[in-house]
């Protein structure tokens, strides 16, 4: 008889997992009988009860595998449990269902700190656990931070969002993604990563997929997206006065003017005032009830703040704290929305969506300036192996047409080789106006921030007072009077040196969206176009996809002082990218720049009417300031942003 290998073994020992039918067991019930919390990481270490946040039974159970539901979406305020949820799913699937299981999180750096601290802590504190999992001794015991292998024939992966390779690393039947919102729009040019990794599961007929998270933006929300093909359930709880059944609700907290540590909630059916403790008798009589159809397939909670259990935050005086804190700093008011509601936040900058502005292209040929086009700015972003520019006409109350995208393949290293010369050349070349006259850039903005020497030296060479040694900041005025780079060994300005402008981004960011959502006039109704109304001909999906690439979100906490004199802590907005790839959201940034630098936003009367006799005279095309005498360039060089430019 043939000795059995290892590798034998182990393909027997998954036939055999394979074989036995699912358990009976719910993921509620196995954790309150076998899940076990670290005394080193659980605010209350011990055995873990569902009691404690009975709103989330109802998710968990969807989740076994006796469920008919493929797929549970929990879309909910910050710390109410919804990981350790997931987590509780994780050690049924270990100890009940074994499989392939894969776990992702917004980074790398958070799946591997999850792991160390939450799920290395479960399989350690439970019996049940530790037997199926061998120790960290050797490169071959199947335990490693992001890998579990499980001695009964499944294995448990983790990953982050951002690894493309992660997210395809192998076909798997359980899948848990956490804080969905908080995953890049892009991973590595490969597309979405809830969907890459959602594609692990297709060679499974009976799949299991956890989708939870805070929610975000609205628009850009995958929580909620996946939220509204669900039956949308809603946690409601009974009155402890009139026992009559409602959702609790953040409008109907009260407290007296200037007391939030004294509030209440006051019933919506009896007005019985229900202070915080009386959730200890509430939440185990939580149903969650559906309220929509939904596609069949898909369980869907939404739970929100209110309902954390008493002795968690946050308590019904946190929230009106909050509430209270809001109307002095308005930045806090979507860290509420978010955190405690688990409701998206409609920003008023929202970008549009990008199919809108790609549906709406009009058929001016590229290259090629309108009638209301005046004068030309360039915005310029440097790159490693390539340089792109963007060059946009303005006219009138700033309404703006653009009239090329072009790339320079080559290094930029070297500010004499490479892309650099053809940038020289765009430079130098003039666009034909659509009354015939040709028009030169007026002033080119380019980015110093990736190559920072190099870009000064080119800048260096350049006709004065043509191009701009430009850096973005997210905040200031769009573009600040200029710095002196060049100073002598005393340190003091070299006349006629160069000067570096800093461009405030987040400003020209807010107007450009504001731009971008403004609606065309109807062919009947014959009248203009608004002002800062943005055109576009006939550009690949890719550009608008980049124009509106980022959100405004808010980020980190700064120090300000208040009206006292005393320092306060207030986060600051910030604007986050939701994909890789925006250059043509930058270089449209720095042509804005470009603009300002020109006068536009100062010009008089007279000025636009000095342009506008400009562009209708073909005989003398306008000059640009510090502009040299040069025979018409050749763009046969410029490689134009195309649908199969391999960039995109």
């Amino acid at each position: 008889m043939r000795t059995l290998t290892r590798t034998d073994q182990i393909v027997r020992e998954a036939m055999r997992a394979g074989a036995r039918p699912d358990p009976e067991m719910a993921v509620s019930e196995w954790a309150d009988r076998y899940r076990i919390l670290s005394m080193r990481y659980a605010a209350g270490p011990g055995p873990y009860r569902t009691s404690r946040t009975p709103y989330l039974k109802e998710v968990m159970d969807a989740l076994s595998p006796s469920s008919p539901y493929e797929r549970v979406v929990l879309m909910a305020g910050a710390q109410i449990g919804k990981t350790e949820a997931g987590n509780n799913w994780i050690g049924h699937v270990m100890h009940m269902a074994p499989g392939p299981m894969m776990m992702v999180m917004p980074t790398i750096e958070l799946a591997k700190r999850n792991s160390k601290q939450r799920i290395d802590p479960m399989i350690e504190a439970s019996p049940v656990l530790r037997k199926l999992v061998r120790e960290r001794r050797s490169r071959d015991s199947g335990n490693t931070v992001l890998s579990k292998e499980f001695t009964n024939g499944g294995i448990l992966v983790m990953t982050g969002a951002e690894s493309a390779v992660g997210l395809r690393s192998m076909p798997v039947r359980y899948l848990f993604l956490d804080e969905v919102d908080a995953y890049p729009g892009d991973v590595e040019g490969e597309g979405d990563p809830v969907t890459l990794a959602t594609a692990r599961t297709r060679t499974f007929a009976r799949k299991k997929i956890f989708m939870t998270s805070t929610p975000k933006i609205k628009g850009l929300s995958r929580i909620e997206a996946a939220f509204e093909e669900s039956d949308k359930r809603y946690p409601w709880v009974p009155c402890p006065f009139c026992q009559e059944y409602q959702t609790l609700r953040w409008t109907q907290l009260r407290w007296p003017k200037g007391e939030p540590e004294k509030t209440w909630y006051e019933c919506e059916h009896c007005k019985g005032r229900i202070e915080n403790h009386h959730k200890h008798w509430m939440l185990p009589r939580c149903e969650l009830r559906p309220s929509a159809d939904g596609d069949g397939k898909t369980f869907g909670a939404h739970i929100s703040s209110l309902y954390a259990p008493v002795g968690w935050e946050p308590a019904f005086a946190d929230i009106a704290k909050m509430v209270e804190a809001s109307r002095e700093d308005s930045s806090i008011l979507q860290t509420f929305v978010n955190g405690i509601l688990g409701e998206t936040w409609r920003n008023t900058q929202s970008p549009p969506d990008w199919r809108r502005l790609y549906d709406r292209r009009e058929s001016y040929t590229l290259r090629t300036i309108p009638k209301g086009g005046l004068f030309l700015t360039a915005g310029v972003d440097i790159h490693p192996d390539r340089i792109e520019a963007q060059i946009v006409a303005w006219g009138r109350r700033k309404e703006s047409w653009l009239v090329d995208y072009v790339m320079l393949d080559g290094q930029t290293q070297d500010p004499a080789a490479g892309a650099w010369p053809g940038l020289a050349d765009l430079l130098h070349t003039t666009y034909r106006h659509e009354s015939g006259t040709d028009l030169p850039i007026m002033i080119m903005a380019v980015d110093e921030g990736d190559q920072t020497q190099v870009v000064r030296e080119w800048v260096r060479r350049q006709p004065v007072g043509r191009v701009l040694d430009v850096k973005g900041e997210p905040s200031g005025e769009p573009i600040s009077l200029p710095k002196h780079v060049d100073v002598n060994w005393r340190g003091k300005k070299i006349p006629r040196g160069l000067k570096m402008y800093k461009v405030g981004t987040g400003m020209l960011k807010e107007e450009l969206y504001g731009y971008l959502n403004l609606d065309p006039p109807t062919e009947e109704s014959g009248e203009p176009f608004p002002g800062g109304y943005c055109h576009f001909p006939h550009l690949p999906e890719e550009f608008f996809k980049q124009l509106t690439s980022e959100v405004l979100e808010i980020g980190g906490v700064k120090a300000v002082r208040g009206k006292s004199g005393a320092m306060k802590r207030r986060r600051r907005p910030e604007w986050v990218p939701t994909r890789t790839r925006n250059e043509a959201l930058d270089t449209r940034i720095y042509a804005r720049a470009a603009a300002s630098q020109f006068g536009m936003d100062r010009f008089s009367e007279s000025k636009w009417k000095e342009l506008e006799a400009q562009v209708s005279t073909a005989s003398k095309p306008p000059s640009a300031p510090g502009s040299v005498s040069a025979a018409p360039v050749s763009r046969d060089s410029f490689r134009p942003i195309l649908p199969e430019d391999p960039y995109l």
